[in-house]
């Protein structure tokens, strides 16, 4: 099978290394159309993310595929060999699927069971239709491969729960105050902030504050989730008003201080505290009333639901050896298609010799008996090579070691030719 992956990713490089060899999205289609001019590579893919980046492609000779993807890497992308060679690694033929399939069903993410890689590969994908680059073999194995991880995620429960930060922290805050109904300020709307958002308003909370350092874009978070948007100086002042607040800027200053909060014991509060470095002064938690979490609280959320993922992977894998034996056979069917072919043709070769002997030996043989007898012989090779073509096509690799003897054919297409005849003249 000459389908190959080659790639690196979060378990062969470090981060600093895949950030050098990030392909941007925008011209992941130009590098693609580059890929497809060299002459052993018939369909290409890139899949390309901030954990992994990896080729897949279908090819004329395995060596001199690979071979020519690490020359397209040294000239498209101006690298020397030796700045990606030793955190490459190479699968081909049935390990190449298995790895597209594993990687879409969560269980090759840094954290198992990610929600965001099927997004990834359907636009690797995307990308590769309109680069051309697709062919029938890779646009087959990401459909499946896409198929796979939505079977994985509703089948078993390996995207259960939560393992991104923005919605641990939305998980820990509802294990300590009643998220449907209650009032929230959120502090941040970047990625963090935008999925503690998010998570809030499908939890049910009844009001949502947007505070962020760039206007605009708080407000359009606010509009996304039905909430209000206002500027960070009026942290201080929306506190009393709220049941909970996750906090997510990280701006390297506090946000939140003992200050922001009158000498007075008020009612509960619970500020969940996400930020790196932190927006909430660690005084906070000794206010009364006042329950403070920080990130290092997270970890044992996001370990538990990773724990509970990891016990779902054997029952993903079953999947994904069902989706790999599916495709196996697949890719052996339109592997033998030619095969088949020839054999057909060699038979009717074979057939029209042996009838053009025959009936030179019995030139008596009037229109009807030779129109009889050609129609006799083509029934034989379809009776002959029903069953060796059906495994064939159904189990290439078993049927191969047992398709009919060609070299015999013709003896056994003049046993039941002569057969045939005799039957009649004896009668």
């Amino acid at each position: 099978m000459p389908l190959v992956v080659l790639g690196l990713s979060h378990k062969t490089a470090p981060p600093h290394v895949r950030n050098r060899h990030a392909f941007p999205s925008d011209r992941v289609v130009e590098a693609l159309g580059a890929l497809r001019d060299y002459p052993g590579i018939d369909e290409a893919a890139i899949l390309s993310t901030c954990n992994r980046l990896e080729f897949y492609a279908d090819v004329a000779d395995y060596e001199h595929g690979v071979a020519q993807i690490k020359e397209f890497l040294t000239t498209y992308r101006r690298m020397g060999i030796e700045d990606f060679d030793s955190y490459l690694y190479t699968m081909l033929g049935a390990e190449a699927v298995e790895q597209l399939l594993r990687v879409a069903s969560g269980l090759d993410s840094m954290l198992i069971g990610e929600a965001e890689i099927l997004g990834q590969v359907k636009e690797a994908l995307s990308c590769a239709e309109r680069a051309d680059a697709a062919g029938p073999h890779l646009n087959r194995l990401f459909r499946l491969a896409l198929e796979t991880g939505k079977r994985a995620r509703t089948e078993t429960g390996i995207g259960r729960d939560v393992v991104s930060l923005g919605s641990a922290a939305v998980e820990l805050a509802s294990r300590h105050c009643r998220l449907r109904g209650a009032r929230a300020l959120v502090i941040g709307a970047g990625k963090m902030g935008s999925i503690v958002a998010r998570h809030l308003a499908a939890r049910g909370a009844r009001e949502i504050v947007i505070a962020n350092r760039t206007a605009q874009r708080g407000r359009a978070l606010a509009q996304a989730v039905g909430g209000r948007a206002i500027e960070l100086a009026d942290v201080a002042g929306s506190l009393d008003g709220v049941d909970l607040v996750v906090s997510a800027t990280g701006r390297g200053s506090y946000v939140i201080s003992a200050g922001s909060f009158d000498a007075r014991p008020r009612r509960r509060l619970l500020i969940i505290d996400i930020a790196v470095p932190r927006d909430v002064e660690p005084e906070v938690a000794r206010i009364p009333g006042i329950t403070l979490y920080e990130l290092a609280d997270l970890k044992d959320v996001i370990e538990r639901t990773l724990e509970e993922r990891r016990a779902e992977m054997p029952a993903v894998e079953a999947i994904v050896a069902q989706s790999l034996g599916d495709y196996m056979r697949w890719y052996a069917s339109r592997a033998v298609v030619p095969l088949i072919n020839r054999l057909r043709e060699k038979a009717e070769s074979i057939r029209a010799a042996e009838i053009g002997r025959l009936f030179s030996r019995l030139p008596e043989l009037d229109a009807s008996e030779r129109a009889t007898i050609e129609a006799t012989s083509v029934s034989i090779i379809n009776r002959l090579l029903h069953e060796p073509l059906t495994r064939l096509r159904e189990e290439p690799a078993r049927a191969l070691g047992d398709v009919v003897d060609l070299t015999s054919f013709g003896e056994q297409l003049e046993r039941h030719l002569s057969a045939t005849l005799k039957a009649p003249r004896e009668r």
